[in-house]
């Protein structure tokens, strides 16, 4: 049985991680070479509001359940290829996916229905995130 203060540190972890996709997005679309560039940077740009929301929302729910927010960010790997930047930022979906699955468990389990439900939310948000990164690399070829 989760417990309140189980929550808080489960849902800081979250958000360290979100502060990481911020930064990750920003710092990839800086990096993005080769022909696809522009489209990469537009992919990467558009990623970082909703990663921003996703960290207001924890933000406010740590605070709201007696917690402080985490100021710390996750470390951001640095890639070599636009490739391998869409694998690390695909990895970092699948994790936040496992993540929120967990936490939305846990806020069940509190009777924190509204956090259950909020949580459910970001997963779908994270889960298209997810699907669009897949479809992505599906043909990806060394060169862009």
């Amino acid at each position: 049985m989760a417990d309140v203060k189980e929550l808080v540190e489960g849902m800081n972890e979250d958000l360290a991680a979100e502060y990481q996709a911020v930064v990750m997005y920003r710092t990839y679309a800086a990096l993005v070479t080769g022909p696809w560039r522009q489209e990469l940077r537009g992919f990467f740009e558009g990623e970082i509001p909703d990663e921003l929301g996703h960290a207001a929302f924890l933000a406010d729910k740590i605070v709201s359940l007696g917690g402080v927010p985490t100021t710390e960010v996750k470390p951001v790997p640095i890639p070599r290829t636009n490739r391998e930047m869409l694998e690390n930022a695909l990895q970092a979906e699948v994790d936040t996916i496992e993540r929120y699955t967990k936490r939305l468990q846990q806020a069940e389990e509190l009777g924190e229905i509204s956090i259950k439900v909020q949580l459910e939310n970001l997963v779908v948000d994270e889960s298209q995130h997810r699907d669009d990164i897949r479809r992505m690399l599906m043909d990806w070829k060394e060169s862009q």
